[in-house]
């Protein structure tokens, strides 16, 4: 049987965004468990459920105490906590572990638990990826190749479980065993195993050690390849948690309509996607002909007027659009600020001296004021009732006899009581 199959019931767009609300019907009690009619009800939203993020990169440093600039990194942490809820930190085999058995743990732990205590969720990227490999790993035989590989997947996703328990388990396998620029250790065993057996050993391995952690397969090809390994994964009765979908748009801003078509395709498979890596920008395009976004190489890519409200507009069409898809889960943003930007392009929300654009403020709008309940303050009536709807997501409702915090998870009709001394 076919796992090219139509999307489940509610899986179509909508733009009145009805999969993203709930509502909920407050009453309130006296001290004889009465209900109170007149009372003053106050409904904060604390959180999102769905996943705004962005990678964290540039706040390792911040986080851990050791920052170069600790003002503009001040900054840029403020602007960041401003928007985002989902954090991705870097876990590139070659940066993390430079030197064979001395992994930075203790730096990316640090980063980690910064952005959890700040309200975050973190993401680890990635566990397996051929590119930004250990180069030290070119002195072996693939099968002991083979054996560090799965051993540094459990040894990681066991050191970080708890604070980081969702991983990019593997990226890019459509490419994997055909890269050829630059060699690699991890291409040599993806070559012998192949890609299904590559994407099994990284969820495996990782489930071994945290079987209630969140694994993504999280790939930039969007054509019928990565749907034909994505069947063959599932064929093979290898789970997928997530798929990941990457969206760097250096050539140009995919649209609606394109983007629409990706969701459309690729939500066949009823599994949650994730926006992994989402790059639009507010300067001169990188020329179509190139391949390998990796080849444009140039000295200064400045961001421009015109291209920032280019910019604005593009993201946010591209936000609007995913949201109003209920596969949808989560959208990661790959780069807050211009400075360290990804290929020095000038994709950032913000300008390398780390004022905002457009695109920022025009997030903002929608992250935090459109998408968001704003402090409500409603009175109980006769049944010592009120009804409020808001977007999934964590709330603290207040009355002068106490407070009680409501978890909107799923749409539909939540009831929740409200008695003397609670909270």
């Amino acid at each position: 049987m076919s796992l090219f199959t139509p999307p489940a019931p509610g899986r179509q767009p909508d733009p009145h965004l009805a999969h993203r609300r709930a509502t909920a019907s407050v009453t309130v009690h006296g001290p004889d468990g009465a209900p109170l009619a007149d009372q003053v009800v106050t409904v904060r939203q604390r959180s999102h459920d769905f996943g705004f993020g962005c990678i964290g990169f540039d706040l390792i440093d911040h986080a851990n105490g050791v920052s170069a600039d600790p003002d503009a990194d001040a900054a840029l942490a403020e602007h960041w906590l401003a928007l985002f809820n989902r954090a991705t930190l870097p876990f590139y085999w070659g940066r993390f572990e430079p030197e064979q058995g001395l992994p930075h743990t203790q730096e990316l732990l640090g980063a980690a638990r910064w952005f959890q205590e700040h309200g975050a969720e973190v993401k680890g990227h990635p566990l397996v990826w051929h590119t930004v490999s250990a180069p030290w790993l070119l002195q072996y035989e693939p099968a002991e190749i083979e054996r560090l590989q799965r051993e540094r997947i459990r040894r990681d996703v066991a050191d970080f479980a708890g604070v980081i328990d969702t991983w990019d388990a593997i990226n890019e396998v459509v490419i994997m065993p055909l890269h050829t620029k630059v060699e690699n250790g991890i291409t040599r065993i993806a070559r012998e195993l192949g890609r299904i057996e590559m994407v099994r050993l990284a969820f495996e391995e990782a489930r071994s050690v945290n079987p209630q952690a969140t694994l993504l397969l999280n790939d930039f090809d969007m054509s019928s390849a990565y749907e034909c390994l994505i069947e063959g994964v599932l064929e093979a009765g290898i789970r997928i948690d997530r798929l990941g979908l990457q969206s760097h748009m250096h050539q140009g801003a995919w649209g609606r309509e394109r983007t629409e078509e990706i969701l459309e395709r690729f939500s066949r498979y009823n599994i949650p996607i994730h926006f992994t890596e989402t790059t639009i920008l507010s300067g001169d395009l990188m020329p179509a002909h190139i391949d390998d976004l990796n080849d444009w190489q140039v000295e200064h890519w400045p961001s421009t007027p015109d291209g920032e409200e280019r910019q604005a507009d593009e993201i946010e069409e591209h936000y609007r659009t995913l949201f109003s898809h209920p596969a949808v889960e989560s959208m990661t943003y790959w780069g807050l600020s211009d400075r360290g930007m990804w290929l020095g392009a000038p994709g950032g929300l913000l300008r390398a001296d780390g004022s905002p654009k457009p695109a920022y403020d025009r997030l903002r709008r929608l992250i935090t004021e459109e998408w968001w309940l704003a402090p409500t303050t409603l009175r109980t009536d006769t049944a010592g009732q009120v009804q409020f709807e808001g977007f999934l997501g964590t709330y603290e409702i207040l009355t002068a006899a106490g407070s009680v915090d409501l978890h909107l998870e799923r749409p539909g009709m939540y009831g929740v009581s409200l008695h003397p001394g609670d909270g």
